[in-house]
């Protein structure tokens, strides 16, 4: 009865893999498990070498508790209903997340050189899955970040919003900001193929995205004119998300979901272009 049993559930097994649902029932589940192996895998790295996290904060660091609060005692930037140090931390926060993923990159050059790339790509999984984990990946170092940014904010007595809900939205934007550029940084790697371009393509666009951006100053007082690169700059819709999420009295200027559906979409369209740029690399 034994084996008739185990016999007859194989039978409904293989006819449920055969099918349609099946098919891509499975499918699924082999990018999950891609995923999550290639996103834990540049977890390693990262266990290896944890002073990284440390130095990372070191910038943010240096705004928050100079540019900041000298700001703040002049009141030269208008910040609404926030105190200006309430209202700089979470664009701070966004700017940290940028500036550790659009270096990312560089890493896929790395493995490139050493052979790691390679073994990746003749691999039975999918770009998507790579490019996808890879970017998870980089949410981490995103995450650490935002740890730190909030004991800093704390010191300083900046009104952090403490609810459940609050504090999870902030975890899903990080991660989001941190999945869309390090995803960015990736195709702009799969393009210039060597570090020093890439370094310099790098340096050359995180100042512009942070500065055509309301994280330190309100969308309102900009000219027309960058008012308009704003509305395209996914780093605004990031920092209208963490103002809302982060601080007590934050306000989103364009709706939470706006702001997290504009970075799902952006986050979806780089993957799909890094999927089919990534080869390029070797």
């Amino acid at each position: 009865m034994k084996s008739q049993g185990q016999g007859v559930l194989r039978e409904d097994w293989l006819r449920f893999t055969n099918g349609p649902i099946g098919r891509a029932f499975i499918a699924v589940f082999y990018f999950v498990t891609d995923t999550v192996t290639v996103a834990e895998l540049e977890a390693r790295k990262l266990q290896h070498d944890p002073t990284e996290i440390l130095t990372r904060a070191v910038q943010p660091a240096l705004w928050l508790l100079i540019f900041g609060e000298v700001l703040a005692q002049i009141r030269a930037i208008p910040s609404g209903p926030l105190p200006y140090i309430d209202f700089m931390t979470p664009g701070i926060l966004a700017q940290s997340v940028l500036f550790i993923a659009i270096f990312f990159g560089i890493a896929v050059i790395w493995e490139r050189d050493l052979g790691i790339l390679q073994k990746m790509l003749a691999s039975p999984a999918s770009r998507n899955s790579l490019v996808l984990g890879k970017a998870l990946s980089a949410s981490e170092r995103g995450l650490s970040q935002a740890v730190i940014i909030y004991i800093l904010a704390l010191l300083i007595g900046v009104h952090i919003n403490w609810t459940f809900l609050a504090v999870g939205g902030v975890v899903l934007v990080v991660v989001l900001g941190s999945a869309l550029f390090s995803t960015f940084s990736l195709i702009i790697a799969c393009i210039v193929r060597t570090r020093e371009r890439f370094m310099g393509v790098g340096q050359l666009l995180t100042m512009p995205l942070f500065f055509a951006s309301n994280a330190i100053y309100p969308i309102s007082i900009m000219p027309s004119w960058l008012r308009a690169v704003a509305s395209v700059n996914p780093l605004t819709y990031e920092v209208d998300a963490l103002r809302s999420l982060m601080v007590t009295g934050g306000g989103p200027v364009y709706g939470i979901g706006i702001d997290i559906l504009v970075l799902l979409a952006s986050t979806a369209l780089l993957v799909a272009i890094a999927a089919k740029l990534y080869p390029r690399v070797v």
